[in-house]
């Protein structure tokens, strides 16, 4: 079925055609031919594998890169760290707030995230790099089984884990659920307690008690089935950090205490580096923030966005995505009223995509029906879906 183009400024204010734009080295990215390979990225080749560069992605060939970051102060300290949780429960709010830019998008509706977004924080002492993960649900598609295994994926190939929950609320099944499934992790893991801002001062202790009754439990049965003297660190308890993703109240303590978790190793990364994404997801992820806080019921989970061309033109940048949607109904609601949906969520995004390229931007959206695009398995893989 043919896209129903809708454009997010005046018709009249068309691109120049041009070459694709590169993506441009910033403060906050990676800069091409100045970052080491960091020591478990999640993706490596494993060790003592030669990598042919020429079958590489650009930024994989830039972190192969064996150009110096400079020397690391004695006792740094650098490596991975998984942000776990359930469905809506902060995780990229708090990725933002540690990393102190916005690279992850938010909005109130669950299951934002849909990829493994990596925030990058330098301290004088040791270098975090967060791995914001999708929300671990019960999948009820192949693309949320998709987000599922990649949430999963991350404990593997990091160095420590934050398991995130909402300390507003008593710990529940969801929570239980994932806490079993950290039992075997072979990496410290803490348990942040989000939103301890809407929690009345008589009931904090009540709600924390039923977390770490919960961890507790599980962990004295994975430390039964242990060896004594194993040294796994699965057998320490997880120790619990209230905190506010919003206001940042304790981020410090628990940023303190994760760090000292971290292996001592190299600036993997430039120090003024905040997100190592290509240009594109960032984008495309933009305008996907922009139809889930303008849409609402059924249309947020079923869209997806593509960025087609970025074209140099003149002194701005023109872009051109596609969202796509799985029903008619769908494309009809995201347009709006004579293009007036699609007019808002382009101005929204591009707005936020001004900040991010810092230069003039025009926007151009398509909208294409894809029926049932989050159970075909291909289509899922043009967008990156591929749960790895």
């Amino acid at each position: 079925m043919k896209s129903s183009r809708e454009t997010a400024l005046p018709s009249g204010d068309q691109p120049k055609a041009g070459k694709p734009k590169p993506s441009k080295p910033k403060a906050g990215k990676p800069k091409p031919g100045n970052q080491k390979a960091p020591a478990k990225a999640p993706g490596a080749a494993p060790k003592g594998e030669p990598q042919d560069a020429a079958k590489l992605g650009d930024n994989q060939v830039r972190l192969l890169s064996l150009d110096s970051l400079g020397s690391s102060p004695p006792g740094f300290r650098s490596g991975f760290v998984a942000l776990i949780g359930r469905p809506n429960v902060g995780k990229s709010t708090l990725l933002n707030q540690l990393v102190g830019e916005k690279v992850a998008i938010t909005s109130p509706v669950a299951q934002t995230t849909r990829n493994r977004l990596r925030g990058i924080l330098t301290t004088p002492t040791a270098q975090l790099v967060f791995v914001d993960t999708p929300g671990i649900h019960k999948p009820h598609h192949l693309l949320g089984e998709r987000l599922v295994q990649s949430a999963r994926g991350a404990i593997g190939e990091v160095d420590v884990v934050v398991l995130l929950v909402d300390g507003s609320e008593l710990a529940g099944r969801g929570d239980g659920f994932i806490v079993e499934l950290l039992r075997g992790c072979k990496v410290p893991v803490h348990v942040a307690l989000n939103k301890a801002d809407l929690v009345a001062e008589g009931r904090a202790w009540a709600l924390e008690a039923s977390y770490r009754d919960l961890v507790t439990s599980v962990l004295a049965g994975s430390n039964r089935s242990e060896e004594p003297g194993s040294g796994n660190p699965a057998s320490r308890s997880w120790p619990l950090h209230p905190i506010s993703a919003i206001s940042g109240a304790g981020t410090e303590e628990l940023l303190a205490a994760v760090a000292a978790d971290l292996p001592l190793g190299p600036h993997l990364y430039p120090a003024d580096a905040v997100s190592d994404q290509p240009e594109q997801l960032l984008l495309a992820e933009l305008i996907r923030e922009q139809v889930l806080t303008h849409t609402r019921e059924e249309i947020p989970h079923s869209v997806a966005v593509s960025i087609d061309r970025i074209v140099e033109d003149g002194p701005r940048t023109a872009i051109l995505a596609t969202v796509l949607v799985e029903r008619s109904s769908q494309k009809g609601i995201l347009i709006g009223k004579g293009g007036s949906m699609l007019k808002e969520i382009g101005s929204g995004a591009r707005q936020q995509m001004i900040k991010l390229i810092d230069g003039p931007v025009y926007l151009e959206l398509f909208v294409k029906v894809v029926p049932n695009w989050r159970r075909n398995p291909a289509r899922l893989a043009e967008l990156g879906y591929r749960g790895d």
